[in-house]
């Protein structure tokens, strides 16, 4: 009994090509999926983290933006969604958050009494990166608002 099952042990076959790639392909896209998320992981982790003052960059676009709640109007919440409809929708609350913080920020630092579409604009690009420039001014030029105020800004 002992010898037939060993034979079969040493008799089988190993397991097909297909089979062996598609555990490779697989494990593949897992650490694809792992270096990804670990990547936003990390980004998240460094908003958090203190800086010389104490408070996190997080802690700041909270501050903003409860700072700056009232001086808000309806008209000033509408074209921020519209800044901010081609953000993707997973990204899109993060990055309307931010955002609105850097546009509450130079609101009350300017003394305004409510959020204006000029804050609006500035805020937009001081918060964004330099690629997404191109889409506000092509947003800006829809929408036949003159953006040569905002020029030396985009520049830097």
């Amino acid at each position: 009994m002992h010898s037939s099952l060993g034979t079969k042990l040493l008799t089988a076959t190993a397991p097909s090509n297909t089979f062996m790639n598609s555990i490779f392909v697989w494990a593949i896209i897992l650490l694809v999926c792992m270096v990804i998320g670990g990547f936003f992981m990390i980004r998240k982790f460094l908003k958090v983290l203190p800086k010389n003052d104490g408070k996190s960059k997080l802690d700041w676009q909270n501050y903003w933006v409860e700072t700056s709640r009232h001086l808000w109007t309806d008209e000033s919440k509408a074209f921020l969604d519209k800044l901010v409809k081609p953000v993707p929708g997973p990204f899109r609350d993060i990055a309307k958050h931010s955002i609105a913080a850097e546009i509450g920020k130079i609101a009350v630092e300017s003394g305004a009494k409510e959020v204006t579409q000029d804050h609006c604009i500035q805020g937009y690009i001081k918060a964004t990166p330099k690629r997404d420039n191109k889409f506000l001014v092509a947003f800006l030029n829809k929408n036949q608002i003159d953006y040569t105020p905002y020029k030396h800004l985009m520049d830097k």
